[in-house]
């Protein structure tokens, strides 16, 4: 039997603010100011938002949109193990790298789940099964970089055009 999927709705009380590091944002209508990325946000106060519960009114609304699909916590619990780039500092590039990584492969998760959703003939549903296994088998941040860059998403990519015919039945 396989192993359920990672969950792919973000949880930032698992994750270790993965996104106020990694993501630059440019001042105007959805943030406040800019941030480039791989720097910690200002208002990051250890692993959480000092102004989370009021960031629309902060002009931060880009934040209150953004989701990772539950890349963070994943990338903070499973290749981590828990371990923070602010508790040890020198996994901050690699960290971001992996945060970058698994986001793509959270990203055909999502695309692969709603394509489940298809009248998949046989041979197509094993494909997709296949698909999702890879994609959920443990992971370190090698294996993460192997898979993101590889050519498993572009083929999964493909596979998913190849299932345009059951949008035009």
């Amino acid at each position: 039997m396989a192993a359920p999927l990672p969950s792919l709705t973000p949880d930032c009380a698992r994750c270790a603010a993965l996104c106020c590091l990694a993501l630059a944002f440019d001042k105007g209508p959805r943030f406040a100011f800019d941030k480039p990325a791989g720097l910690p946000c200002p208002k990051l106060d250890h692993h959480r938002c000092s102004i989370h519960d009021g960031l629309d009114d902060a002009g931060f609304s880009g934040c209150i949109a953004y989701g990772c699909s539950g890349a963070g916590q994943r990338v903070f619990q499973q290749l981590y193990q828990g371990i923070s780039w602010q508790d040890a500092p020198e996994t901050t590039p690699q960290m971001i790298e992996s945060f970058a990584h698994m986001r793509a492969i959270h990203d055909a998760l999502e695309l692969l789940q709603t394509a489940a959703k298809l009248p998949l003939s046989a041979p197509e549903q094993e494909t997709l099964n296949a698909f999702q296994s890879q994609l959920n088998a443990p992971l370190t941040p090698h294996s993460t970089q192997d898979l993101a860059t590889g050519p498993t998403l572009p083929a999964i990519r493909a596979f998913l055009k190849s299932l345009a015919h059951h949008l035009n039945a």
